[in-house]
């Protein structure tokens, strides 16, 4: 078991994504490199191979490669899609792991993508090992699942002009994004709407203008009602929150899961529920567009309700993403991974760290005694950094939990006579 300094240290490099990965597991380690050539940018490439939410379906493809590789071996739990009963037994879980993703890293993104240059090829690390026999073909059975993007009837979607209805804004004014999520097959739920929250409150309605009220007051750039903390903490998750979580998830398996296979299966669990809240929550953004803060504040005037005052150069603390506020995807993902770490281990009270990589983060890393910490924090971020309302924050948040639950219960299940 680790220490709590080298668990801060796990995790601050995996927040950072494009730096080594700690030498703790190959499960691990592989998924940091997964990370790296998914999430972020590598030299000489401007941009990462699938940034953002759309790369939570490259990322939920390889870690159930490598749930079933190692399972092929172990036999403990079910597998997702890929089974060969002439592989148990046979075979280290570390070489199963390694092939699994470095075969569908390779087949999605080219042997010489520049994430890959310096990383050991697993069939060198572990020439000879049966390991390599499961790791390929666990690759070669999940890369046909494979999520593309693609332009959908929306697209380019500008959203309309009636009070209430999301249209670009400030500063790019870009066409709203990926709109192809909300077409895209889950990998657990049956469907991308299963969860779809109920309507957000009517534009007339004291709902709306209490929080109409609250992310005006407390989420503009100048002149907020912030405090210093609250700033401060805004500040800590105003990056990558997929390459965040995925660097405590490892950094909570390498100190407190020493088996690979159980490793595996909680990044799979926890990758699987991450892309599909994704894909539901862009379910909920296109089906029912609703406007931004910053459009809505700056159209507070004309939005029917009677109480709330416009105020045109109104701005975010951080500038709102291209889509629309309900309901809130980092709430839903961030609700989702805490969501499989709380059955998971079976209670809510644990001790874990989160690292940033957010320039103007003071306290870093953060400490947390409950996974449902930072399921509140969330909440609460994204109001003070003036890009949703509390009732999309709060959808988000029980959509997240949601989809948590039904992937424990229904996906990689341990096999009769284990637990």
């Amino acid at each position: 078991m680790l220490n709590r300094g080298c668990i801060a240290a796990i995790v601050l490099c995996c927040a950072l994504g494009a730096g080594a990965p700690a030498r703790a597991d190959a499960v691990t380690d592989w998924n940091a490199i997964a990370l790296r050539c998914v999430q972020v940018p590598v030299a000489p490439e401007p941009a990462p191979n699938r940034g953002g939410p759309p790369g939570l379906l490259d990322i939920a493809l390889i870690q159930a490669a490598v749930h079933d590789a190692v399972q092929a071996i172990q036999g403990r739990f079910e597998a997702y899609h890929y089974e060969n009963p002439a592989r148990l037994g046979s075979g280290s879980p570390a070489a199963a792991a390694a092939a699994a993703t470095h075969g569908l890293l390779v087949a999605l993104y080219g042997a010489g993508d520049p994430c890959l240059v310096g990383v050991p090829n697993p069939a060198v690390t572990y020439a000879g090992d049966p390991g390599l026999v499961a790791g390929a073909e666990a690759a070669a059975a999940l890369l046909p699942l494979y999520r593309p993007t693609f332009t959908t009837p929306l697209d380019p979607f500008s959203g309309g002009t009636n009070p209430g209805e999301w249209r670009p804004t400030q500063p790019a004014f870009a066409p709203g994004a990926n709109a192809f999520m909300a077409a895209t097959a889950p990998f657990v739920l049956n469907r991308p709407s299963q969860f779809r929250p109920q309507p957000p409150p009517p534009l007339n309605s004291v709902t709306y203008y209490r929080d109409y009220e609250e992310v005006r007051r407390f989420g503009s750039k100048a002149g907020s009602a912030r405090s210093l903390a609250q700033t401060e903490l805004a500040n800590f998750w105003s990056v990558n929150f997929i390459t965040q979580w995925f660097g405590t998830l490892r950094a909570i398996a390498d100190a407190h899961v020493p088996d690979p296979g159980d490793k595996a299966r909680l990044l799979a669990l926890a990758a699987l529920a991450a892309a599909d809240s994704q894909i539901a929550v862009y379910d909920s953004k296109y089906h029912y567009n609703l406007w931004r803060p910053v459009t809505a504040i700056q159209q507070g005037d004309a939005d029917r309700n009677s109480r709330t005052v416009g105020v045109a150069d109104w701005e975010p603390m951080v500038v709102t993403p291209p889509y629309q506020d309900y309901s809130s995807g980092a709430n839903c993902l961030t609700a989702s991974v805490t969501t499989i770490l709380q059955l998971y281990f079976g209670t809510d009270d644990f001790e874990y760290e989160v690292a940033t990589t957010a320039p103007l983060a003071t306290i870093n890393p953060r400490n947390y005694s409950r996974f449902s910490q930072a399921q509140e924090e969330m909440v609460d971020v994204r109001i003070w950094q003036g890009i949703h309302f509390r009732f999309a924050d709060t959808a988000g948040r029980t959509q997240g939990s949601r989809i948590g639950h039904w992937t424990f219960h229904k996906a990689l299940r341990p096999l009769p006579g284990n637990r």
